[in-house]
């Protein structure tokens, strides 16, 4: 398959050439970025001198649609729906790593985005490319919507108690964790290391961008409106996310019984690992893979159940969802390219 990627030089960009330069069916052909135009791909990312010797090219879709089988655009919110129409979407698919097709109320999205949606006649079509729920839509998709890293992990944590009745989808409260990464490779003051090191910040505390996201794919296995609080925090790592959620039980139920549903979703998932007994997930034990750890803990005495996931963010968050989409699109085994073995220590 011919691949172009708009937005290379960033770091979920930069993820997508590492992951691909292993795909033994992509061949990149195209490495889209605005700020470094003919520049040489190695000079952004030293670690690709003497793998990677292509020229950044620019983010010009229409062109890159006559040479590519799949476009990944791993840009800022807006730029995919500025630039996608039937044309291009005729002649090549399109796996958007932004948030331009994840939400379905295009009203929600200007809300929480704070942008005009440039192309909503095309959010209907878009497939929300969480594979574990998604997979039979996204085989036949030709533009899905890349989920974001918080509620890839979050929904993968919570959906299978929602989906069964056994909590009451109204009182869950997310409390999450990220590396750095997943704010961009963009400079801002936040993130330099003076700022990050040493330190620990709740942000967009009751307003992140996410929750719209989250509540969406939780209200589909409640069968109802769901709303949650949902809070992340900064943490001084380079990458991953740790999901802590809570909510309260619907009815009595064992831990053999909440055992038995998330092995009924994922006990066949390459990629959700549900761990054994009191074993908490930690994102050491997923850096560099596409893997996602679950697990839980029943509280009798509040009446609740605390879920828990870990995952990389850029890998299972971003990139190496992706090429998971682009392996169903495409027809071929869902973990080819995405084997690696996380990173330890």
């Amino acid at each position: 398959m011919k691949v172009g990627i708009i937005g290379a030089t960033g770091y979920a960009g930069g993820e997508l050439v590492r992951l691909l330069m292993g795909h033994p069916e992509a061949e990149i052909v195209w490495y889209g970025s605005r700020s470094y135009i003919d520049k040489k791909y190695y000079e952004v990312f030293q670690n690709m001198f003497q793998i990677v010797e292509d020229t950044c090219l620019d983010d010009n879709m229409e062109a890159l649609a006559e040479q590519a089988d799949v476009i990944f655009t791993a840009t800022p919110q807006g730029f995919c729906a500025s630039m996608v129409n039937e044309k291009i979407l005729s002649k090549t698919k399109i796996v958007d790593l932004s948030a331009d097709f994840r939400i379905k109320d295009v009203h929600t999205y200007e809300e929480w985005y704070k942008i005009p949606h440039k192309s909503p006649q095309f959010i209907e079509e878009a497939v929300y490319g969480l594979c574990e729920i998604n997979r039979e839509e996204v085989k036949k998709a030709r533009l899905v919507a890349n989920p974001g890293c918080y509620p890839t992990c979050s929904t993968l944590t919570i959906y299978p108690l929602v989906k069964e009745g056994i909590i009451q989808p109204n009182t869950i409260i997310i409390d999450a964790k990220s590396g750095t990464s997943g704010a961009g490779r963009g400079a801002k003051v936040d993130n330099l290391y003076c700022e990050v090191n040493e330190n620990m910040k709740a942000y967009g505390v009751a307003t992140h961008r996410h929750t719209p996201e989250i509540e969406e794919q939780l209200g589909y296995a409640a069968g109802e409106k769901v709303t949650i609080n949902f809070t992340p925090h900064l943490a001084p790592m380079n990458r991953g996310i740790l999901v802590t959620a809570y909510a309260s039980l619907a009815k009595e139920i064992s831990y053999e019984e909440v055992k038995a549903v998330y092995d009924k979703y994922y006990q066949k998932e390459k990629f959700v690992r549900v761990l054994e007994r009191d074993v908490c997930p930690q994102t050491k034990w997923v850096e560099g893979s596409n893997f996602v750890d679950v697990n839980f803990k029943l509280d009798p005495r509040t009446n609740r159940i605390i879920m828990m996931g870990a995952m990389d963010n850029l890998v299972k968050g971003a990139a190496g969802q992706a090429v998971q989409n682009m392996n169903l699109m495409f027809g071929l085994e869902e973990s080819t390219g995405l084997c690696q073995v996380p990173m330890f220590p």
